[in-house]
């Protein structure tokens, strides 16, 4: 806090103002001094005869958590945040803010945002999840029952869409898998027992080379769909592709399976001629339903 100076006739000056509210004060040597409510008042805070000490403003427990979870604000009930998750906004109920992540946003109910996954968003709705960083997601709802006429039925399920940025580089003609926000190791993480629609619009800007000519450009759009079994088997249907203008060359794009043994993901895949530089971006819309019922 700003350093206030000793009013005359007072031995004490506000040093600190703690998440609660309680101030503390100095005597020029020592922190952390509770001053009496006549030393409060005169700096303009509230003294509680109850509890003996001074405040700056009453403090909402709901909106004030440790320093585990730094700057994250809850509005609601039955929300939650895990250790090392900070700078994030939580309203509604029944949110759950997993660790180890930052900058995040929620609003609607029983969303979660999972481990590490920073600078996302979800809109609104029910039962959204963020298993992507810089992923922007609007929920599709809760459960459903159906019923014939003789027994009903219900079905867990999430559904969903959301935005995620892809970017790259090439300076030859290999095959290379976009990442988020261009980070160089990021791809479109997948769950299994899931439909995907993919809506990918995909720019590619030539910066030079030997062979390529700085300015030339494409833009193209590709939509279809990829479904993913329990064991994350993944069978890919391309609807439509259009290439929407260009200066040049279009090069080559294509949605694929980026999969290790302990991540399952997607992304696009690039290519063009060799000894040209291409700047690649690509925004793609995801359409999507988990089934919480294997298939």
């Amino acid at each position: 806090m700003t350093k206030i100076l000793t009013k005359t006739g007072f031995t004490l000056t506000p040093d600190s103002i703690s998440q609660m509210g309680t101030v503390t004060f100095t005597d020029g040597t020592s922190t952390g001094l509770i001053a009496d409510q006549r030393t409060c008042e005169a700096y303009g805070y509230r003294y509680n005869v109850a509890t003996g000490t001074c405040s700056a403003f009453a403090a909402n427990p709901e909106m004030v958590i440790t320093s585990e979870t730094r700057s994250q604000m809850n509005l609601g009930t039955g929300n939650g945040a895990e250790s090392g998750s900070q700078n994030s906004f939580i309203v509604g109920t029944k949110n759950i803010n997993k660790g180890k992540n930052s900058n995040n946003f929620m609003l609607g109910s029983e969303h979660e945002i999972e481990n590490g996954f920073n600078n996302s968003s979800i809109l609104g709705g029910s039962r959204a999840i963020v298993t992507r960083k810089g992923e922007v997601v609007t929920a599709g709802g809760g459960q459903r029952t159906l019923t014939d006429s003789t027994s009903a039925a219900t079905f867990n399920s999430r559904r969903q869409s959301s935005t995620i940025e892809l970017s790259g580089v090439t300076i030859d003609n290999t095959a290379t898998n976009l990442t988020v926000q261009g980070d160089g190791s990021s791809f479109i993480n997948v769950k299994n027992n899931s439909i995907i629609g993919y809506d990918i619009y995909i720019t590619r800007l030539e910066l030079g080379g030997s062979s390529g000519t700085a300015g030339n450009y494409s833009y193209r759009n590709i939509r279809g769909a990829v479904q993913i079994d329990d064991s994350y088997n993944m069978a890919f249907v391309v609807g439509f592709s259009r290439n929407i203008a260009k200066i040049g060359q279009n090069g080559t794009c294509i949605m694929v399976d980026t999969s290790t043994s302990s991540l399952k993901s997607i992304s696009v895949n690039v290519q063009d001629r060799n000894n040209v530089h291409n700047l690649w971006s690509a925004s793609v819309t995801l359409h999507e339903v988990i089934s919480e019922t294997t298939f």
